[in-house]
């Protein structure tokens, strides 16, 4: 889910650019620090909007900036468990899908894609069921449902976000429109 939030944080502004303190100057040294940063209570900051506030500049011994609390507006993305979302197939592996949510991937575990056995076509990057003829492949359009979330601040890549498309309404969005258009062939027979 996107968000704008007020946050708080420190920058350091260095020595030559302290002639000109200015919210646009501490915008910009913000966004470097902090855009694509994962935090586990605001989730990922996709983008910071607004410098509302800058504080006094604090020194500190042996460090040549100096140091500046602002309050700002950001942007974040925080998928909340059980939440459904829409995304994109960027990745499939052996393993499953890697689908696109928002600023983060997440993983869509074979198992949890379709109660038929999905085998792996390594060549067409796709995974696909010899039952129904369905395939997922990359840059398909799926609808899942957050299932499995762990953050690592530290590192944001190894963060991890769990997701499934086995209930009702969830899916690869092509097989979501047969499934709709499947009862009214058959009532019109």
């Amino acid at each position: 889910m996107y968000k704008r939030v007020r946050l708080k944080d420190t920058v350091e502004v260095p020595p030559e650019a302290l002639g000109d303190v200015s919210p646009d100057l501490v915008k910009r040294l913000l966004q470097d620090k902090l855009e694509g940063r994962m935090d586990e209570e605001v989730g990922s900051i996709v983008s910071v909007v607004d410098v509302d506030d800058i504080g006094e500049g604090t020194v500190l011994p042996n460090e040549p900036g100096v140091y500046y609390e602002a309050e700002f507006d950001a942007v974040t993305f925080d998928p909340k468990m059980q939440e459904v979302v829409d995304g994109t197939v960027v990745e499939v592996v052996e393993f499953g899908a890697f689908v696109g949510i928002g600023p983060v991937d997440g993983l869509l575990h074979v198992s949890q894609i379709s109660d038929e056995y999905l085998a792996f076509d390594r060549e067409n990057q796709r995974l696909s069921s010899s039952e129904s003829d369905q395939a997922l492949g990359v840059e398909d359009a799926i609808r899942t449902r957050i299932v499995t979330k762990s953050i690592d601040e530290r590192n944001p890549r190894d963060s991890k976000i769990g997701l499934t498309a086995k209930q009702p309404g969830l899916g690869k969005h092509g097989w979501l429109e047969e499934a709709r258009d499947e009862p009214e062939a058959t009532a019109g027979e």
